[in-house]
């Protein structure tokens, strides 16, 4: 999520925190809400098979628009290596049936000085499992699926992936919007070979643009 917000002040920029569907105690998570929108009751990842669009994102907070092409990254243990990932992607929500997984973006990794160690694409080969979360998070502006915000969705999604390197691992999409449960955490985390990057890095407060997610049904 990028850019300032004019005209509001401290007072609009707390709002706009508040907004964004807070983890507790770590800065703004996913996208701005500005108006309340439920749930379908009929809408379940188990029982329903959903066509679901997941993507790392950019937020303008200037304009409050949602956009693919987002950054995010996650750090290893101990030595604080780190990788940054671009991407987005499709799926089928339910287990059991055509699972129509498709998507990538690219990959880096750096040391724990922040010296690059590698880059590349990566590809998702098939889906482990989606979860879906409590939330809303309908936008003024949402330039992925329905305007509004009215169709995204609140999850969290594990994928098998391919790297250009040859080497293998997983990638893990957590979206955490506005009346999503503060267990569940916004960014992404992945494991590359034998190396887990298990520990996500925060989204920044406004204006920071990194670490966050989001989830559209698109059928």
């Amino acid at each position: 999520m990028n850019a300032r917000i004019l005209s509001a002040g401290l007072a609009g920029v707390a709002l706009i925190s508040l907004a964004l569907g807070c983890e507790r105690g770590t800065p703004a998570s996913t996208v701005l809400a500005a108006k309340t929108a439920g749930l379908s009751p009929n809408f379940s990842a188990s029982a329903s098979n959903h066509h679901m669009r997941w993507d790392i994102i950019s937020v303008n907070f200037a304009t409050l628009t949602l956009s693919a092409g987002g950054v995010a990254s996650a750090r290893a243990n101990l030595d604080l290596s780190k990788i940054t990932l671009t991407g987005s992607g499709t799926f089928r929500s339910n287990p059991g049936n055509p699972q129509d997984v498709t998507g990538g973006g690219t990959w880096q990794t750096f040391d724990a000085s922040g010296g690059s160690t590698g880059s590349g694409s990566y590809t998702v080969t098939g889906l482990v499992s989606f979860t879906l979360a409590p939330g809303t998070v309908p936008l003024q502006h949402d330039n992925i699926g329905n305007p509004n915000g009215a169709d995204s969705r609140a999850g969290l999604l594990v994928v098998r992936v391919a790297y250009s390197d040859g080497s293998e691992g997983t990638l893990v999409v957590s979206c955490h919007i506005v009346g999503t449960p503060d267990a569940v955490f916004e960014g992404v985390t992945a494991s590359k070979g034998f190396v887990d990057y298990w520990n996500r890095e925060v989204p920044p407060a406004p204006p920071g643009n990194a670490n966050r997610t989001a989830f559209h049904v698109i059928d």
